[in-house]
């Protein structure tokens, strides 16, 4: 919850052009005002204008009477030992600095470039920390199948009542599709066509998209639809899709649990991995065994650029040690 209160005038006039004219989801803007606080804090501390104890972190250093004259004083140097610090302090990774150099570079956009609040823009110059191109993790297709037939059949499932139904859709939904946590949460009944077998989901940037679904998915969401609850739902959430026992829309917690506890039924190491894991599951999946194009996975799966996607196209070891037998002096 972002508390208004809390932020100088300009943060918060900032957050409201990113939330109306560059139309950024909920999430989003709670992230900027996280990531953007966080840097005004540590400018307060660095240009000496607040003194903190030995055991007092910076995100307990007020940032309202911040003056935009203040903001006018930052450069280069400044962002980078904001950086600096995160990685020394809080052992932050490459791809947490990322995202930070990105709202650090939008915020300084609108300040100068949109709003001429301040004559330079300090990260003009500014470039993201160099990303480490890992694999991804993902279940393989007997974990997966392990997986659904665990969340299917055992009782012992998320909540005191049985809602394997539930559970068994999600997991389905997650496996099959590649859709993201927000995007799950996100659905309603009237999102779905099951005529055609597709639904329709808000993803990244609030930008909407066309998931197909096979007969798996339809099944799993048909039955569950018989079993979930027809009445006392919270009235903000009589549309959703998948209610918690509270009968009010599932929440991201609520469906992360689900995802670890339902790992753990199936004996997987649940700590090795979350929600997201089983998105790079579909997609490694359905390129590994359904030979799908690279363009129609990216469009499947929301992605604005092609090289996001390509992490997919990877090759595990299975693949080298056919690919080394298929040698034509394997045999001599």
């Amino acid at each position: 919850m972002i508390i208004r209160e809390n932020n100088p005038y300009f943060l918060n006039d900032f957050l409201d052009y990113s939330a109306t004219i560059l139309n950024k989801s909920p999430n989003t803007i709670k992230e900027y005002n996280y990531d953007i606080s966080h840097f005004l804090k540590f400018i307060k501390w660095n240009f000496n204008m607040v003194k903190l104890s030995g055991d007092e972190d910076i995100k307990s250093i007020k940032i309202s009477d911040l003056e935009i004259s203040t903001i006018a004083q930052i450069k280069l140097e400044d962002i980078h030992a904001f950086l600096a610090y995160l990685k020394q302090n809080y052992r932050s990774k490459p791809a947490t600095l990322a995202r930070k150099t990105a709202s650090i570079r939008v915020f300084f956009h609108y300040l100068c470039n949109k709003t001429k609040k301040i004559p330079l823009n300090p990260a003009q110059d500014l470039e993201s920390p160099k990303l480490d191109r890992r694999l991804p993790k993902y279940l393989t297709l007997e974990q997966s199948k392990k997986l659904l037939q665990t969340a299917l059949t055992n009782k012992q499932g998320h909540g005191n009542h049985d809602n394997r139904q539930r559970d068994y859709a999600i997991i389905t939904l997650f496996l099959n599709c590649g859709m993201r946590l927000s995007e799950l949460v996100g659905i309603n009944i009237k999102d779905i066509d099951f005529s055609n077998l597709k639904l329709n989901v808000i993803g990244k940037g609030n930008k909407e998209r066309t998931i197909y679904l096979n007969k798996a998915c339809i099944d799993a969401i048909r039955k569950y639809i018989e079993v979930r609850p027809k009445e006392e739902i919270k009235f903000n959430s009589k549309d959703a899709l998948f209610l918690s026992e509270r009968k009010e829309r599932i929440s991201n917690r609520t469906v992360q649990g689900i995802v670890k506890e339902q790992l753990k039924l199936a004996g997987i190491d649940q700590t090795k991995f979350s929600v997201h894991k089983l998105r790079h599951t579909a997609a490694t999946l359905m390129y590994k065994y359904g030979h799908v194009d690279i363009r129609a996975l990216q469009e499947l799966l929301g992605h604005e650029s092609i090289s996001t996607t390509e992490i997919y196209t990877h090759v595990d070891n299975e693949q080298i040690r056919a690919a080394v037998e298929s040698n034509p002096l394997a045999k001599q």
